[in-house]
């Protein structure tokens, strides 16, 4: 599900893509869109999620199925009336916020103005989707993975539809898309409630002061609030610098950011939203060998896929981004200067899936200080590095100075992955198994024949600009496919088989 609302987000990019191109407006779209997501990062399926899964699971295992729906009803109540004022908060003072987040916008009062008036429409979207991942919470700790995953599809069907549909009636057709973000926050959230139904735990809201469960939360949560969105917050970093920069820059990071995304995604966000009800529950069990075997397994399964993603990625950076974006308003020289930063971004791309799956290894047991510290330091490696970056690509008039950008957020979240690692070895929460050196090899083997292969067949990177439609999507796909039998059949001659992917119980 996770992999079939990716696919549906890359119709959507590419739709903007061709209906918007990069431009001044839609830089104003893309951070209107990114201030309500930002906040979905931190009170949604960030923060929130990560301190109310676990005191869910721990409520499920020592209390009553009444003890558990009482959860449920006052942190529906309570973070319902958070969300409410929070919006009211965000339409009232959206000129504000903008100055925050895109301060580059400044000098321009059309730009500004534009992108506070889109910003009045999709704030609202924070209340709608951090009630979804409350509802996706519950689901997922009732191992119902199916419906929260397939949530996303339904923002980008709302999208799609206001582009080509709604669009045509406004003056500002940007105006469209706002409403089709508004729109699918509230679809996103009708469709969890028949599976709460059928759990007994569709929520009746309740607000009671210093009710245990809730100041639980809430206590997991503040600190939650930093450790779980370190990488949105730099890549808000990345927007607020890029908003100084040539225009375009924003919508070329969006871009980048996108096919990032999309392995981060299928693979990293999705399988820590499989392993953290799982390690929560074997936490308050007290199952620390199990723990250690959920937490190898899923590094094992990741590093399978991430490796080779990240080196296909980056060798066919031009060609993906001019097979799904190059049409329209989205122009050659767009492709090119997205390509840079995404090739930036793909050597990140390891580090940021194994924070994804270390990250839990924290949470499940309740232990949301770690993370922040880790976090913050982190964070501020990525702002020093920001500047050590871009401002002398600027001084120096380079033509791509917001590929410092993605570069600073690629080290800084080797930094993360690394300060992850090592507390959960030092406290021995997790200890590698002894085939880690064998398996990290040949799947080094593999890709590296998998390289060699996607290099031999990918035609000069002008060519891609010069085929139409049919002809860049059939020669991409031959080489993906080529690239994907390369990788898999090398990884079986060396032993690899499928049955040891599966988890242990």
């Amino acid at each position: 599900m996770t992999l079939l609302s990716r696919v549906f987000g890359l119709l959507r990019d590419i739709t903007l893509a061709t209906i918007f191109g990069a431009s001044g407006g839609t830089d104003a779209f893309l951070v209107a869109f990114k201030i309500p997501n930002f906040m979905r990062r931190l009170f949604g399926e960030g923060a929130f999620s990560l301190a109310f899964v676990p005191v869910l699971a721990e409520y499920r295992e020592k209390h009553s199925k009444q003890a558990l729906k009482d959860l449920v009803d006052h942190v529906a109540g309570t973070l319902g009336g958070f969300l409410l004022a929070l919006s009211l908060l965000g339409m009232l003072f959206a000129p504000l916020m903008v100055y925050v987040f895109a301060p580059g916008f400044s000098k321009d009062a059309a730009q500004l103005q534009l992108t506070a008036d889109l910003l009045r429409i999709t704030f609202p979207y924070i209340f709608f989707i951090a009630l979804v991942a409350f509802a996706g919470g519950i689901l997922n700790s009732y191992h119902q993975f199916a419906i929260p995953a397939f949530t996303p599809v339904l923002l980008n069907i709302c999208l799609i539809s206001s582009a080509f549909f709604l669009a045509p009636y406004f003056d500002e057709p940007l105006m469209a898309l706002a409403w089709g973000v508004a729109i699918a926050g509230l679809a996103q959230l009708l469709i969890q409630f028949p599976s709460l139904i059928k759990l007994g735990l569709m929520p009746a809201p309740k607000i009671k002061r210093g009710h245990k469960g809730i100041k639980k939360i809430v206590r997991l949560m503040i600190p939650a609030i930093f450790g779980s969105s370190v990488a949105q917050i730099n890549l808000l970093l990345d927007t607020v610098i890029a908003s100084f920069l040539i225009s375009g820059s924003v919508t070329w990071l969006y871009y980048s950011d996108r096919l990032l995304e999309f392995p981060l995604g299928v693979l990293g966000i999705a399988i820590a939203t499989v392993i953290l009800p799982t390690l929560s529950q074997q936490h308050a069990r007290a199952s620390s060998q199990q723990f250690n075997q959920t937490l190898n397994w899923a590094l094992r399964l990741v590093t399978l896929i991430t490796i080779p993603a990240c080196v296909g990625l980056f060798i066919m950076a031009a060609p993906i981004l001019s097979s799904l974006f190059e049409y329209g308003k989205f122009t050659a020289s767009d492709t090119y200067m997205s390509s840079l930063s995404l090739m930036a971004y793909m050597l990140g791309l390891p580090a940021l899936i194994v924070i994804k799956i270390l990250a839990p290894g924290y949470y499940a047991r309740q232990d949301t200080r770690t993370p922040v510290r880790i976090g913050i330091i982190a964070m501020v490696c990525n702002m020093v590095m920001n500047i050590a970056f871009v401002v002398p690509l600027v001084m120096l008039d380079y033509e791509a100075p917001h590929i410092g950008l993605a570069l600073a957020t690629s080290l800084s979240a080797y930094i993360n992955a690394i300060l992850l690692y090592s507390g959960l070895r030092e406290t021995n929460i997790f200890s590698p198994q002894s085939d880690w050196p064998a398996w990290i090899f040949r799947i080094i083997i593999a890709t590296t024949a998998m390289a060699a292969i996607v290099i031999w067949l990918n035609p000069n990177a002008s060519q891609w600009s010069q085929w139409q439609l049919i002809d860049r999507l059939s020669n991409l796909a031959v080489i993906i496919v080529s690239a994907a039998t390369t990788y898999f059949i090398m990884l079986w001659l060396q032993g690899i088989r499928p049955d040891q992917l599966r988890k242990a119980n």
